[in-house]
C-alpha cells in the first residue's frame, strides 16, 4: 500500500477508532479516579506533534497543564522528574522507541498512572503502560505517517472529551471521518498548486493554538517527502525574529481555519501581502483569508476549532505528497529514513 493509499484510507481508519468509543469512556472513568493534577506527555516525531495538540486541548477541555517530556532526563542523565501526581501519556505509532518506554517504566515505578496511545497493542510500550488506548489504524507501511497521525489526534480528542464528561463534544467527533473525506475531495486543486511550487526549496509554515500542531506536522511532511526546508512557527514567535527571513516571493503557508486565533492570523497575512514580504498560501475555511492570500487551499466549512487539526493536516499531507512527485521524488521511500525509528 502506498502513501497515497494510506492518506485516502484515513476516513475508514478514523471510523474504526470511533468504534472503540465505549472502551474510551470506560478508560476515562478509570483515569478520573486517579485524580491527576497534570499530564506529562512523551512522544517522538509526528507523535510529538500530536502531543502539542493534546497540550492545547487538554488544557482547554480538562483544565490540566500538559508538559512535554525530555526523555534524555531518563535515559542519558538518569535524573527523572517527580511524576507521582501526574498522568503520564506516551504516544507512539510503533511503540518500540526505548526512550519513550523508559519514561513510562519510570513513571510506573513512581506510582503515576501511565497510558500508552499506540497502533500496536502488543508493542513494548503497550506492555509497559498501565492503560492502553489502541489506534486500530491498520498497518501503516509508508515511512511518512498519515493515518496513524490523524488517529492519534482523534484518540486524544476522544480521551479529552470523555475525561471532561462532555457528551456533546464526544458525539461531535462522529463528524470527523466525513470532514476528512471532504478535505480529500480537493486533491486535484492541491496537486495543481504543488506543481506551481515544484521549485520551492524553503518555506515558513504558520499555525497557532490548536493548529500549532498542524504547522509542525506539515513542516515535517515537507521535509521528509519533498526535501524542502520548512520552518514552523506560531505567528507571535514568527514576529519576534524569524520574520526577518522573509522577502518578496518568500513562500509562507498559513494554517488558518476559523476560531479564536483567526483575527490575529489574518492581520499577519494582511501585513505580509500588503508589504509584499511573502507569497502566502493559506489553508482555511474563511473566505476573507482565502481572498487575501495569493493561493488558497479550502477546508470544509463549519469545523469546530478544537477538532480542526484532524482536518487541516489532510490537505497538507496531499500538498507534501504531490510536491514530492512534482519534484521527481519517491514519496514512498524518502532517503535515509525508515518506518520505525528507535531512539534511546
Amino acid at each position: 500500500m502506498s502513501l497515497h493509499d494510506e492518506i485516502h484510507e484515513q476516513p475508514i481508519a478514523l471510523e474504526r477508532l470511533l468504534g472503540e468509543s465505549r472502551q474510551v469512556l470506560k478508560l476515562s472513568t478509570e483515569l478520573r479516579k486517579r485524580d491527576a493534577l497534570y499530564v506529562y506527555l512523551v512522544a517522538r516525531g509526528a507523535s510529538d506533534h500530536a502531543g502539542q495538540y493534546a497540550k492545547y486541548l487538554m488544557g482547554c477541555l480538562n483544565g490540566l497543564p500538559v508538559a512535554l517530556a525530555a526523555p534524555s532526563l531518563f535515559t542519558q542523565y538518569q535524573s527523572p522528574p517527580r511524576l507521582r501526581q501526574g498522568l503520564v501519556i506516551a504516544i507512539s505509532q510503533s511503540g518500540v522507541s526505548d526512550d519513550v518506554v523508559a519514561v513510562v517504566e519510570d513513571a510506573k515505578r513512581q506510582g503515576a498512572p501511565t497510558l500508552a496511545i499506540t497502533n500496536d497493542g502488543h508493542s513494548p510500550l503497550a506492555h509497559a503502560a498501565e492503560y492502553l488506548l489502541e489506534l486500530h489504524a491498520g498497518e501503516e507501511r509508508s515511512v511518512a505517517a498519515s493515518k496513524t497521525y490523524t488517529a492519534e489526534l482523534l484518540a486524544i480528542a476522544m480521551l479529552a472529551a470523555a475525561l471532561a464528561d462532555d457528551g456533546a463534544r464526544f458525539a461531535m467527533l462522529e463528524r470527523i471521518p466525513g470532514l476528512v473525506s471532504d478535505a480529500l475531495a480537493g486533491e486535484g486543486e492541491i496537486a495543481r498548486l504543488a506543481e506551481r511550487y515544484r521549485g520551492m526549496d524553503h518555506c515558513i509554515v504558520l499555525g497557532r493554538g490548536y493548529n500549532y500542531s498542524t504547522a509542525l506536522e506539515l513542516s515535517l511532511k515537507l521535509q521528509e517527502l519533498a526535501y524542502t526546508i520548512a520552518l514552523p512557527f506560531s505567528p507571535p514567535d514568527f514576529m519576534h525574529g524569524p520574520m526577518a527571513l522573509v522577502e518578496s516571493d518568500y513562500p509562507v503557508i498559513s494554517v488558518l481555519p476559523d476560531g479564536g486565533v483567526f483575527d490575529d492570523g489574518l492581520a499577519l497575512i494582511q501585513r505580509l501581502v500588503r508589504e509584499r514580504l511573502a507569497e502566502v498560501v493559506v489553508i482555511s475555511n474563511r473566505p476573507e483569508a482565502m481572498r487575501l492570500a495569493h493561493h488558497a487551499i479550502p477546508l470544509p466549512s463549519g469545523i469546530p476549532e478544537w477538532i480542526s487539526p484532524l482536518v487541516a493536516i489532510v490537505p497538507g499531507q496531499l500538498f507534501a505528497y504531490h510536491l514530492a512527485r512534482a519534484r521527481g521524488l519517491d514519496a514512498d521511500h524518502p532517503r535515509r529514513l525508515a518506518k520505525v525509528t528507535v531512539t534511546r
